[in-house]
């Protein structure tokens, strides 16, 4: 069984006419309404918007009148709801027609079948009470002693507006798939500059073909995959491999399209481009994951496969009953009948799931969390494993100096100093990070009076009369300068995952500074709850292994993949998967993408960027890891919540069915009095909106201290 891509309904191949093929995949629809929404998903929105206001403002309508400010002016006040209703029946309601017609002509039950049965039930009963009481037909349905509502336009109305409204917010959420491509494709610059007969000419980079010659200024991006002929540059890849500290390139080195050229000029040749780029692959991976992505199978809609029939063979089988065997008149069965049917639909189904998922995305919301929909709470809940991206992720996604180590006769201050002046002159952001922290100081760095950068290896300038050399052991080792003494110094520090710098002061080592990119507040104890959870915490990065390794051993984590590429971070997701459990994948980065949309759950940083925000299904606000454990928790609050509205949504209904089939009838003589329908209706709409509001108590465990009030 194949199933529908837009409702989530279960859908025989061999049965249902709708269906469409796209990038070789062929997909089933249980109604011409769910293919229409696949191919032109605009269009749908558009329409729903229109609809849903269109119902909800006519049925609110229908409702004061019928209940708070019944009005006689012209005509009767029941002329007046018929005039108002009959439109959110048959124009509002529509769709819901042509969903049963498309469910008949499959051979199942769908939510459209219960919802068009049921309130044409409803229009139907009160119509022919209209008119029999204006006296324009013959009386065809007894009067029903008692106070009370005796016509059901209002209920029908707001079935209809109610449930319009639920999957205008589903298509909302949808909607942010395709965004999230486009975001993806405006990484990509527009033009490229290329040397053509030695003169250099700017082409719309669709033109660029593979062997020619790419020019990249500073502070642009990299418009295609290539390799490095001519220049010296470091470059931010940090959107595509997730490495936190810019890569250093230089001849013979390979450069990736939308990656940013941060210092000098680069000569490229083009490697790949168009649709074989590393950004192009990127794109096609996350568009494939969120169509892919299976919806969760809506409880609504397989209960209704089961319950509309049984329901239909009930009221049928009712009115077969007392009319031809009992012997009741024919209006008096119909009755039955339709009341039957107007039971069996029930007012609170349209607002059990919005009105959950409402009360819990505002609680989210004011604790940092924003859940895009049903699907997602559905299953944030049941999630085994969670695999975090590190940088920007776990850590800060910015370097800065986390040891200052004086040998010699120098202070930590002066090593700061001197290795501040050096960096003063240099774009590169470890530099930026030593000037930062001598700032922080209020340590004020002059400016040196020669500077000298030497590629792949560090800097050598001249201050006061003195040489200040800072960088690595390749440096030290052209100037003859011996390093043994601080190796293991070195060793420990790159073990634990930092780059660390040697300064020299006239060719004699004098301190060691080390640089990185360190773990965010709260991250560790986020880490910790997760594991109290019972979920298993893992690290999925395009950083070093030994990097990686470093900030897994700080967190506690056993499993850790590096040096991962974003088309194969989508990949050790579903390998996961396979191993039964449900992932969740946390991420900010545009690298991330795939592996979010891959995932049962994306769950995005708000700090990150717009498209990892998009593709991911659970929004953090703020940019605090323990909101991840805030998400979980809510998530599981709230689908209890959801399941309970349904089971109250239909309990009432149900519980009257046999009612209203007259199976009091024998033995009091009572057949269902409207007010017993309506009572129902209230009293279920009234608990699922006030069990759905107990949602307000939630208070997260993890941030009860911060938040306590």
């Amino acid at each position: 069984m194949a199933k529908d891509p837009v409702c989530g309904m279960y859908v025989d191949e061999n049965k249902t006419p709708f269906k469409v093929e796209r990038g070789g995949i062929t997909y089933y629809f249980c109604s011409q309404n769910c293919l229409d929404t696949f191919l032109k998903p605009e269009k749908e929105l558009r329409y729903l918007k229109k609809m849903t206001t269109f119902a909800l403002g006519l049925g609110s309508l229908v409702a004061f009148f019928e209940y708070i400010y019944p009005i006689n002016f012209i005509f009767p006040n029941y002329l007046w709801l018929f005039i108002l209703a009959t439109p959110v029946q048959f124009i509002a309601g529509w769709k819901f027609y042509l969903g049963t017609r498309d469910a008949v002509r499959a051979r199942q039950a769908n939510m459209d079948s219960l919802i068009a049965i049921g309130t044409t039930a409803a229009w139907l009963y009160s119509t022919i009470y209209t008119f029999q009481s204006l006296g324009w037909i013959p009386q065809l349905l007894p009067k029903v002693a008692g106070r009370g509502p005796e016509v059901y336009f209002t209920e029908g109305g707001l079935i209809i507006g109610f449930i319009l409204l639920g999957r205008t917010m589903e298509h909302i959420v949808k909607g942010k798939a395709s965004e999230a491509i486009r975001k993806l494709l405006d990484l990509q610059p527009k033009m490229a500059r290329i040397i053509e007969d030695g003169k250099e000419k700017e082409v719309p980079v669709e033109e660029v073909k593979v062997g020619d010659i790419v020019i990249i200024r500073p502070g642009e991006r990299i418009p295609v995959d290539g390799i490095v002929i001519e220049g010296y540059s470091s470059v931010d890849q940090s959107v595509v491999t997730g490495e936190s500290i810019p890569v250093e390139k230089k001849a013979g080195d390979e450069v990736i399209g939308a990656s940013i050229n941060k210092t000098g000029v680069l000569k490229v040749k083009a490697t790949k481009v168009g649709s074989d780029t590393t950004l192009a692959q990127i794109v096609k991976m996350v568009e494939e994951a969120i169509v892919s992505k299976t919806p969760i199978q809506r409880l609504a809609d397989v209960v209704a496969s089961y319950f509309v029939p049984i329901v239909i063979a009930i009221a049928i089988g009712a009115f077969a009953f007392w009319h031809f065997i009992v012997g009741l008149p024919l209006g008096l069965a119909l009755t039955i009948m339709i009341a039957v049917l107007i039971i069996a639909c029930p007012c609170a189904l349209g607002i059990a799931t919005p009105s959950a998922i409402m009360i819990g995305a505002s609680k989210g919301a004011q604790y940092g969390v924003l859940i895009k929909s049903g699907e997602y709470l559905e299953r944030a809940h049941k999630i085994k494993a969670i695999v975090f991206d590190k940088t920007g992720t776990l850590t800060k996604g910015k370097p800065s100096v986390t040891d200052i180590i004086a040998l010699d006769e120098l202070r930590e201050n002066e090593i700061l100093e001197l290795a501040a002046i050096a960096e003063k002159s240099s774009e590169h952001p470890l530099g930026e990070a030593i000037v930062k922290e001598a700032e922080k100081k209020g340590i004020d760095s002059a400016y040196p009076e020669a500077f000298e950068a030497i590629p792949g290896q560090g800097i050598r300038v001249t201050y006061k009369g003195k040489e200040i050399l800072l960088g690595n052991r390749k440096l030290m080792s052209s100037y003859g300068i011996n390093v043994e003494s601080v190796e293991k110094v070195l060793t420990k520090l790159e073990n634990d995952g930092k780059t660390a710098m040697i300064l020299a002061v006239n060719r004699k080592t004098s301190g060691v500074i080390a640089v990185a990119d360190t773990l965010k507040e709260h991250t560790l104890e986020a880490i910790e709850e997760l594991k109290k959870m019972g979920i298993e915490v893992m690290m999925l990065t395009g950083d070093n292994k030994r990097t990686a390794q470093a900030i897994a051993r700080k967190l506690g984590m056993q499993r850790v993949f590096a040096e991962v590429l974003p088309g194969d971070k989508a990949k050790v997701i579903k390998e996961l998967k396979k191993e039964g459990k449900v992932v969740a994948m946390v991420g900010d980065g545009i690298n991330d993408a795939p592996a979010l949309a891959a995932a049962d759950v994306g769950i995005a940083i708000g700090s990150g960027t717009d498209i990892a925000k998009e593709t991911g299904g659970i929004i953090l606000i703020k940019d605090d890891i323990r909101d991840v454990v805030v998400g979980i928790e809510l998530s599981k609050a709230t689908m209890r919540k959801i399941k309970e509205n349904l089971f109250w949504a239909f309990f009432y209904n149900i519980a009257l069915i046999p009612v209203a089939a007259g199976i009091l009838y024998p033995f009091f003589g009572i057949l269902l009095n409207p007010i017993l329908a309506a009572i129902a209706m209230a009293l279920s709409s009234t608990t699922v909106v006030s069990n759905a509001l107990l949602l307000n108590m939630y208070r997260p465990s993890i941030l009860k201290k911060s938040y306590a009030m």
